[in-house]
């Protein structure tokens, strides 16, 4: 029996050990992370959650080592319960248990859940109990395989935004070519003044030259209709006004040779 005790307490002088060694890393990250967040580097962080890590573990070791007894076979029984301030129970507790009264001792010396959180254990349990083999190896495979869609598409949505981050750093066009292109359409710059054959005269693009507007008047015949006299001279007066509204051009002495013929007045007159 007294080895058993040596044994426990033996125990629980090591776990304390622990655990003591496990809330001053805590205590340390937590003032790090709340008064040295300005000078704290990533792998400083690391560097402490790797110390947890590890004092978790040797936690753990400490408690499944075979010569650990079971502390969940042991009992705390509560001898005195008084609302009175307790001294000692404030220097073990750091400041945090002042009273060991009726209203803290359920919630430091339970071993359970509380009693909601118990039945809905309870429920889950048997509900799952419920399921047989088979449903529930299909409900599985159907799990895995909508977890293993939807890694795909997020998968694919990284892939994509990725590339889509790089794409625009590539340049697709000449700036040269750009600029030579807009000074050619804007300004002119850069065309040739090169012209069709049979243009004589200087000109403008799109617009026919005076040797062309020559050849053509040199054609004009206009028929006359019989009993109408005076549409001779405005027909004259409208090709030397379609020379004299074309700057640049050279005013030509064309002689129009008009062809008179007796015709219907009503029927359309035509040029020969």
């Amino acid at each position: 029996m007294q080895r058993e005790e040596k044994q426990l307490e033996a125990s629980l002088d090591a776990l304390l050990s622990q655990v003591a060694d496990l809330k001053n890393s805590l205590g340390s990250f937590i003032y790090k992370l709340e008064n040295e967040y300005d000078r704290l580097t990533w792998p400083s962080v690391l560097d402490s959650f790797a110390l947890l890590s590890g004092q978790l573990n040797t936690l753990n070791k400490v408690l499944k080592h075979e010569k650990t007894p079971l502390f969940r076979n042991q009992v705390i029984i509560p001898l005195v319960l008084s609302p009175d301030r307790d001294e000692d129970l404030m220097r073990q507790t750091e400041g945090r248990v002042p009273v060991f009264s009726h209203e803290v001792v359920p919630d430091h010396l339970r071993t359970k859940p509380d009693p909601e959180v118990e039945e809905q254990e309870k429920q889950l349990t048997t509900d799952a109990a419920r399921i047989g083999a088979d449903v529930a190896q299909k409900q599985i495979q159907s799990l895995n395989k909508m977890c293993s869609n939807l890694l795909e598409k997020i998968s694919k949505e990284e892939r994509e935004s990725e590339s889509g981050g790089l794409r625009p750093n590539k340049q697709t066009f000449n700036p040269a070519d750009t600029n030579a292109l807009v000074a050619a359409v804007a300004f002119g710059k850069g065309l040739s003044n090169w012209r069709p054959s049979g243009s004589s005269g200087p000109g403008q693009p799109g617009q026919p030259g005076a040797g062309t507007i020559l050849a053509g008047a040199s054609g004009l015949q206009q028929v006359q209709m019989a009993g109408a006299p005076s549409q001779q001279q405005p027909m004259l007066s409208g090709v030397q006004m379609a020379q004299a509204g074309q700057p640049g051009k050279m005013p030509s002495g064309i002689k129009t040779n008009i062809k008179s013929a007796s015709m219907h007045p009503y029927q359309r007159s035509r040029v020969s």
